[in-house]
């Protein structure tokens, strides 16, 4: 796997549509942008990307882990291929083995992590859909984080990216509802 770069991005949520969140929510992503070893090709064996995904995982969590200040309760994982490769590649990353290298480091996960990938040129932004690690129906914690990466995915790269978060949504009204329901 050849890593041309990694981004953390690290933000903190005060307030939300006017009202203060009860407790900050911390949200940070790890983002890294690989050669793409199957670009321009179509090929049947990805398990290569399948490793990098993993790999990848293990190396970008040691660096969110340090940013975050509470234990991870939410998580998500994204990938933009660049415009040379295929859209399998993006979920050759993301599956089968990048779950394992994110629920390891933050004790577990029950719930399965929320996923998208896209076929993009450099600087399109991607969402990473955020879910609780522990329970799929725990609305107030469907969220989402942007990144974007100016430079990239290349056209022979892959950018791959994570997040993490010690919260659900700052200022929370629909789960409530969900209960009363």
């Amino acid at each position: 796997m050849n890593i041309r770069k990694i981004n953390v991005i690290h933000e903190m949520i005060y307030s939300e549509g006017g009202g203060a969140a009860a407790i900050p929510i911390c949200r940070v992503a790890g983002i890294g942008l690989i050669e793409n070893p199957f670009a321009g090709r179509l090929v049947d064996d990805l398990s290569d990307l399948f490793q990098a995904g993993h790999d990848l995982g293990e190396q970008l969590m040691v660096e969110m882990l340090a940013r975050l200040p509470n234990p991870a309760v939410s998580y998500g994982k994204a990938a933009i291929v660049g415009v040379n490769g295929d859209l399998e590649h993006g979920h050759a990353m993301l599956h089968p083995m990048l779950g394992k290298a994110m629920r390891d480091p933050i004790g577990g996960g029950e719930a399965i992590i929320p996923s998208t990938a896209k076929v993009a040129s450099a600087g399109a932004t991607i969402e990473i859909p955020l879910g609780h690690k522990d329970d799929i129906w725990s609305f107030d914690h469907f969220d989402s984080m942007t990144v974007c990466v100016p430079d990239g995915p290349r056209p022979n790269e892959i950018l791959m990216a994570i997040a993490i978060a010690d919260g659900g949504r700052p200022v929370p009204r629909v789960g409530k509802v969900r209960a009363a329901v």
